[in-house]
């Protein structure tokens, strides 16, 4: 391996030529299938190298670590959090182990390497049964508060399901003859106090990537808190900071599915088109409306390092997915439709015209109670926020902003964003076509809006139009093609 070095751009190491490339946790659950093809395939000696893998946990092992991310089911580390004395937590961490065993039994054929993979669940979840216990018992004291550790104990489970599958990803390469290093990230039992690239820099140091494959953790301990920061987005912040460290030509992700204009779920599967190629505005715009191509900070980070990212489907591996760099377009038009669910919340006050300040308050009473923005609209006496969040969370932010403006007007309407995205938009009259598309489709547009940028366009429509708005975009703005819809338009 070439010698680490200062490299040009951000990266703060040259290696060999080579790929970083991440695999979710729903594609792990698969990860036989993946052996034999994404991984290893047709590859021999040299060709199987080159490339660093940062895997998630098995699909649903953090969900029973943590809590379940789209039922909000309790996991190990919210009935911790909750204890009242029923030691519930315990039996959740019983629950994961289980699992796990489940998860590797179903990929190791060897009874040596399942022994293997069970002493390191066994390990991981005692040595975190005691943790929990002994903060248990520290916190029985009046001076200690369980509530100032719960973020170190998130960070502590979150760890225990990446390294699970590295290691059983490790065990089952090495079984087929490849040279696989499991690269732990996580911290476990590591006294040092360090950042993210010195995590990474010191897992990496001695790495040989020309005849050795590293299988690295998606969640990395560091002192800046991955998941204080980022929660769940965690891994691919880990896989895009270690495509910065080491000068990667590309980051991959491999998904279950094909970036396409639309759900194929929605519109039908003849009708959706791969995008092939973008660039990382539609990437940002895809995040704001839920649908993540990856992390927006990820993306950051690949950006400003000039690194290409590949969204591809990892069980069609000859297949070279969509690229994302910071190309233009070479023609206008829409590449994607989708929605998302949100909560308009509108502030109407007479007296706001040329005051200054309303705005503000709204934001701060948002950031405040963690709301997030998926759009926002003004005029003279009113502001619209469209925000993701639990309706428990607005009321909160409503409250509070009565409270500020007691003779203001506040309202909140569940409804849907439906966005027609892409990278140039410029002379498609796509927001006219798309009006004109969805009154003729019978579905009202609450509101639109677009912005100079010309990257996407928003619809508000009723939720339950959502669906059959991007069915009649998609239609209209992507499947009849750019020349029928500049003909229409005029």
């Amino acid at each position: 391996m070439e010698a680490p070095g200062k490299a040009r751009g951000t990266h703060p190491v040259t290696l060999p030529d080579h790929t970083v490339e991440k695999i979710g946790g729903t594609s792990m659950s698969r990860l036989s299938e993946l052996t034999g093809t994404l991984i290893i395939g047709d590859r021999k000696g040299e060709d199987l190298y080159h490339r660093i893998f940062v895997v998630s946990a098995f699909g649903g092992i953090t969900n029973l670590l943590l809590e379940h991310k789209k039922t909000g089911e309790p996991g190990v580390f919210a009935l911790f959090n909750n204890d009242d004395n029923d030691h519930s937590w315990l039996d959740a961490l019983t629950r994961v182990a289980t699992a796990m065993c489940e998860a590797h039994d179903a990929v190791l054929d060897e009874a040596a390497d399942r022994s293997l993979a069970e002493d390191f669940v066994r390990e991981r979840i005692e040595g975190a049964r005691s943790v929990l216990f002994d903060l248990r018992r520290l916190c029985s004291y009046g001076h200690f508060r369980l509530s100032a550790h719960m973020q170190i104990v998130r960070e502590l489970l979150s760890g225990l399901g990446e390294a699970h599958s590295a290691f059983v990803t490790t065990l089952l390469l090495q079984r087929k003859g490849v040279n696989a290093r499991f690269v732990d990230l996580s911290g476990w039992r590591d006294e040092t106090d360090c950042t993210l690239q010195e995590r990474i820099a010191g897992a990496m140091d001695g790495v040989d990537l020309t005849r050795e494959l590293p299988i690295v953790t998606g969640y990395a301990q560091c002192r800046e808190g991955l998941m204080q920061e980022y929660d769940r987005g965690y891994s691919e912040v880990t896989f895009s900071s270690l495509a910065d460290f080491t000068g990667a030509k590309e980051a991959i992700i491999h998904k279950e599915f094909h970036l396409s204009s639309a759900d194929p779920g929605l519109v039908g599967e003849g009708a959706v088109r791969k995008l092939g190629h973008t660039n990382y505005d539609v990437a940002d715009q895809l995040s704001n409306m839920g649908m993540e191509a990856i992390h927006p900070n990820a993306a950051k980070t690949l950006r400003q390092a000039n690194i290409p990212l590949r969204v591809t489907n990892a069980f069609d591996p000859d297949d070279p997915g969509t690229l994302i760099d910071d190309a233009p377009a070479d023609t206008p038009a829409v590449e994607i439709v989708t929605g998302l669910n949100v909560v308009a919340l509108e502030l109407f006050e007479q007296d706001m015209v040329g005051v200054k300040g309303y705005d503000a308050n709204a934001l701060e009473a948002l950031r405040r109670f963690n709301v997030r923005i998926v759009s926002k609209t003004s005029n003279a006496n009113t502001i619209t926020h469209y925000v993701e969040a639990p309706l428990k969370s607005v009321r909160r932010v409503v409250a509070e902003l009565e409270k500020t403006y007691p003779s203001a007007d506040i309202s909140v309407r569940s409804m849907a964003i439906v966005s027609a995205i892409g990278r140039d938009l410029t002379g498609l009259h796509a927001f006219s076509s798309g009006l004109q598309a969805l009154e003729r489709a019978g579905i009202e547009v609450i509101a639109a809006h677009q912005t100079p940028r010309n990257v996407d366009i928003q619809f508000a429509v009723a939720r339950d139009d959502a669906d059959r708005a991007i069915e009649v975009l998609h239609g209209a703005l992507v499947d009849t093609g750019l020349e029928q819809v500049v003909d229409q338009a005029a």
